[in-house]
């Protein structure tokens, strides 16, 4: 959830936004082509921004998923002598350099409709809360965009990761083994998982992901257009490039502190029964947050937080950087074609 769902922000507009020149009034044939365009725009957009951005930032993520379930097996010494660099090591001294890139094939498939469905929906959703009554967008109101942009990214982001969650399980176990391969690639984890656990097994950990998706992306979109607004306000010439790239690593630093330990119960949720283990949790979601806090204590909570805030800032940033790149170079090609 949280990179998956702290990346899928969606950056509109751009310096041309500001310009407010005279609207023309167009066709309803030429209008419908535009909007068509405007659609596949924000599908590719957001499904290249999204894999480049986990592609980029793999490593750091295999990290932090191998972070947040060392509790679930390993004993209290084990935990009080993990860090960064032990366990990088470890990493290239017993599975190879590429083992950083474990479970990225998947993340990639995952990755590509989920932001797809995630930048799309926000669209959407945002049209949609614009027609209810006193949320109509005819003048600046900086709270009522603020609602629109946490309500319309809270909704996105369910809506994309109900709709891709079982590739998001997958990739969770793949990423997770070390020394034992269990699951050989992509289909044979979907199999076996059917088969082991039945189809509900694919979605162990969804309600702890829908609960934690919605106000992670919501803090995304709202600061990010929030800090977006208020820099192109008081400098609007500057570049787009580094207004996302700012802003972008801002928002995602902010969504990972707020929706961390939420993440990390999903992701030992989704490692339940894997390998045919005996399940470690035995009781509703926050029985397992006060199980956490007692055998590891508050940090427990936030185990793998260093190399996620690492991954935030160039994760966050590629995926802005990129999506508004690329709207505004579909934008420029289009009409030509």
């Amino acid at each position: 959830m949280q990179t998956e769902a702290r990346v899928g922000v969606v950056v509109e507009g751009g310096p041309r936004a500001l310009n407010s020149q005279p609207k023309q009034h167009k066709p309803l044939q030429q209008q419908q082509q535009q909007s068509q365009i405007g659609t596949v725009s924000q599908l590719v957009s957001g499904g290249v921004a999204g894999a480049l951005s986990k592609s980029c930032t793999a490593p750091l993520a295999r990290l932090t998923i191998l972070f947040q379930v060392q509790g679930m097996h390993s004993d209290v010494a084990t935990l009080r002598n993990a860090s960064i660099w032990h366990e990088a090591s470890r990493i290239i001294r017993e599975e190879g350099f590429r083992a950083f890139w474990k479970g990225n094939l998947v993340t990639i498939a995952h990755r590509l409709p989920y932001s797809s469905v995630n930048f799309y929906a926000y669209e959407r959703y945002k049209e949609l809360l614009h027609m209810i009554p006193g949320l109509e967008s005819k003048r600046e109101n900086m709270g009522r965009d603020l609602f629109v942009h946490f309500v319309g990214g809270g909704l996105a982001g369910i809506t994309a990761a109900s709709a891709t969650y079982p590739l998001d399980l997958v990739r969770t176990r793949l990423a997770a083994q070390t020394n034992v391969t269990y699951y050989r690639g992509i289909w044979h984890a979907l199999q076996t998982i059917s088969r082991e656990e039945s189809v509900l097994g694919l979605y162990k950990g969804l309600g702890a992901t829908l609960l934690g998706v919605g106000p992670s992306i919501a803090i995304s979109f709202s600061v990010y257009e929030s800090l977006r607004s208020f820099w192109q306000s008081h400098r609007p010439h500057d570049s787009t490039v580094a207004v996302s790239l700012a802003c972008g690593s801002l928002s995602g630093i902010a969504s990972s502190t707020a929706t961390f330990p939420l993440d990390l119960v999903r992701r030992r949720k989704q490692l339940e029964g894997a390998g045919g283990r005996a399940p470690v949790y035995t009781t509703g979601l926050f029985g397992i947050f006060k199980q956490i806090y007692q055998t590891e204590g508050f940090r427990g909570l936030y185990r793998g937080i260093m190399p996620e805030y690492y991954k935030v800032v160039p994760g966050v940033g590629i995926c802005f950087m990129t999506y508004e790149t690329l709207k505004l170079f579909l934008a420029d090609v289009t009409p030509k074609l």
